[in-house]
Order: C-alpha cells, then sequence, then structure tokens
C-alpha cells in the first residue's frame, strides 16, 4: 500500500513512537486475550493494527474466540448487546479471520435485526457500522426481523441522534466528547460521500474542538480521562485530520496527541492523571497512539482494514508518473478532460477518496521531493 509520510515534531513523534514500543514489550508478557471488552478484543486490535501481533498469540485469540462462540452455541453472542457481536468481528477482521464462519456461525447474522442493534441507543448503530465497514461486509438478508438493517438506516440513526451542540451522548442532552468521537469513526467512511453525513461532522468536529480543554485533553463525566483523548484521536485520524499538527485541536499550544501522552505510566497509561496503570485506558491509549501511526505513515485508518493498493499515478497510461500527469490531472479538474475509473483512483493521492487540487499540490511536492511517498 502507499505511505504518505507527514512532517510532525520530532520529540513528540519519537515519544509517542516509544510508547507504543513500551506497550508493545509489555503486552507480550500478558497472557493469550480471550473474549472481553477489556483484556481481550481490543488487545488484539491495537497490536494487529500496529503490526507487531505475535503468530502465537494471534491463534490463541483465535482458539478462544471459536470456543466462546461455540459455547455460546449461537450467532448472537448476546440477547441485548450487539456490541459484542461487534467487537469481535473487528478484531477478527484485524486478524484476517472469517466472520461468516466462527465455529459454524455467522457473526454478521444478528447485525441483520435493526432493532436487535438499537436496543443499546447509539452505541449499537455505531459500532455495528464500524464492524460492517472493517473489510465491507455485506449485510445479510433475515426475512424473520421486523426491520432489516441496511447501511442506510444505520448511519440515519446515527444523524437523527446529533445533538444540538453538534455531539452526541447515551442520554443527556450535552454532548460528551467518548460518544460523540465514537459516531464520529463510524461515519467517517462516508463524509465525502453524503451530503447530510459531511455536514453533520463538519458540526461535530467544531463540537470536539469546543469540548478540548487548554492542556489539549476532554473530559467526560467531569473527569479529565485518557480514554476520551483516545477516542478523539481516532475519530480524527479516520477523517485524514493529524490531531497533532490541526490548529483546530491545539490549546495553548497543546494537541491531543500532547495530553494523552501526560497519562503515561509504566507499561502503559493510567485512566486519570497522576494514577496508577489501567487496563482499559492502555488499551485505549495503544491503539490510539497505533491510529495515529498509521496517519503519518500514511495507511489505512485503524478500522480500515481494506488495505486498499495504491500505485503512482500515471495517469495518461505512459509508463512513467511525471510533470505530465499533474497537468492532466489539472485539466480533469477543470473539466477539460474526462477520466476513466482507473485514472480517478490514481489520481486520489492521498487516499482521502476526493480528487480535488490538494492531490495536484501533492503530487507537484513529492515530485520535488517535498512529499515523501514511500512504498509499505
Amino acid at each position: 500500500m502507499s505511505c504518505f509520510v507527514f512532517s510532525v515534531n520530532a520529540s513528540s513523534e519519537n515519544e509517542f513512537l516509544l510508547k507504543i514500543d513500551e506497550v508493545t514489550g509489555y503486552y507480550e508478557t500478558l497472557p493469550t486475550p480471550v473474549v472481553s471488552s477489556i483484556g481481550g478484543e481490543w488487545l488484539i486490535i491495537g497490536q494487529a493494527r500496529n503490526g507487531s501481533l505475535q503468530d502465537a498469540v494471534l491463534e490463541g485469540y483465535y482458539e478462544n474466540a471459536c470456543n466462546y462462540v461455540k459455547t455460546k452455541g449461537s450467532s448472537k453472542l448476546h440477547n441485548r448487546k450487539s456490541t459484542d457481536n461487534s467487537r469481535m468481528i473487528v478484531a477478527l477482521s484485524s486478524i484476517g479471520k472469517d466472520v461468516t464462519n466462527v465455529s459454524g456461525y455467522n457473526l454478521l447474522e444478528p447485525l441483520a435485526d435493526f432493532d436487535y442493534i438499537k436496543y443499546q441507543g447509539i452505541n449499537g448503530p455505531v459500532w455495528a457500522l464500524i464492524a460492517l465497514d472493517t473489510k465491507g461486509y455485506e449485510i445479510p438478508i433475515d426475512e424473520n426481523v421486523t426491520v432489516q438493517t441496511t447501511r442506510d438506516n444505520l448511519i440515519q440513526y446515527i444523524l437523527n441522534e446529533q445533538l444540538d451542540d453538534g455531539g452526541w451522548d447515551l442520554s443527556a442532552k450535552k454532548a460528551d466528547p467518548d460518544i460523540t468521537a465514537m459516531a464520529v469513526q463510524a461515519l467517517a467512511p462516508y463524509y465525502s460521500k453524503i451530503e447530510d453525513v459531511k455536514n453533520a461532522v463538519n458540526k461535530a468536529l467544531v463540537c470536539i474542538s469546543d469540548m478540548q480543554a487548554d492542556n489539549g485533553g476532554f473530559s467526560s463525566w467531569g473527569t479529565v480521562n485518557s480514554e476520551s483523548c483516545a477516542q478523539v484521536i481516532v475519530a480524527l485520524t479516520a477523517l485524514g485530520i493529524n490531531p497533532a499538527t490541526d490548529s483546530r485541536f491545539i490549546k495553548n499550544n497543546n494537541s491531543v496527541l500532547d495530553a494523552i501522552l501526560n497519562f503515561s505510566v509504566g507499561n502503559g497509561f493510567s485512566h486519570t492523571l497522576n494514577s496508577e496503570y489501567n487496563q482499559m485506558a492502555t488499551e485505549q491509549a495503544y491503539y490510539a497512539l497505533v491510529a495515529y501511526k498509521r496517519l503519518i505513515n500514511g495507511q489505512t485508518s485503524l478500522y480500515d482494514m481494506s488495505e486498499k493498493v495504491k500505485k503512482l499515478p500515471d495517469l495518461n497510461y505512459d509508463g512513467v508518473f511525471d510533470i505530465s500527469d499533474v497537468t492532466l490531472l489539472q485539466q480533469y479538474l477543470v473539466e477539460m478532460v474526462k477520466f476513466d475509473n482507473t485514472q480517478i483512483l490514481l489520481a486520489d493521492f492521498n487516499n482521502d477518496n476526493v480528487v480535488n487540487v490538494l492531490d495536484v499540490t501533492l503530487m507537484q511536492q513529492y515530485l520535488v521531493g517535498l512529499y515523501n511517498y514511500e512504498w509499505c
């Protein structure tokens, strides 16, 4: 896949990379993850997306997951919480396992029931959409459910739950940074495709910026905590926004990346400042830093497991990429020429699903050595 390397502050880059390495080393001392919201799927997802998951741990977790599903004796892992299915789908997708055949059960099947997904409120649709989009899974058709799940009704449910202040919350009327960030994570793949989604996400970004404290961090349920910072980082990186450099998310010279690193303790992260190691905080902070690492390396976002392959944009098909291709793109943008589907894919140089003048600028910078495009 293509890797676009962004310029970031050298000390910050070194610190977050060292922290990823430290936690990765600590993870290697832990027991094989089981099916659990703590010490389970998020451990697997973070390491898998970092490229550091050991084969023995991968297969050990998969065996545990298969045994768990077999014991349940059903594709529905919880009678009320569809997020149990969604979480395992994301984890298994991250390690390349077939989610439609786990001990003979298709974990996608329960997500066909829209009423089942909605039972948890906003959490259900958010995580169902994230899980389904990890690899573009087709939603099974179930003629026995009252309301068949579609991507459209998942998206619309999330949009309908947006609060007046631009955010989301489980039950209150004031935005919570965690839930707001998770909703943005779910909507991110549709940002450039659906105008209503773009408008909602833009409003949410203003809300997130307004919620940010002077130290760069975020408070949920009255407490400044690392998990809120983690969710915001994942949301911003899902949109291709660099949380360490975008001025909207820097307060008093502090970014949310600076803020989350303030929670660093031995082997991981604390939940609140000046407190002890916390497993849940560590898991979320770790995969957030991995999401940031993937952004600056030009890889797909944390939950985009399609791993699209890009080639240098030889738009005129002459066998080389040079200034003539940039000129051709400029002509396309002013409608002097038409592109076929392959040219449109190649022209999206920064992988943001939009072909525009930014792609022209980055191509020009690449050709003169100001923008580093590396093969992964």
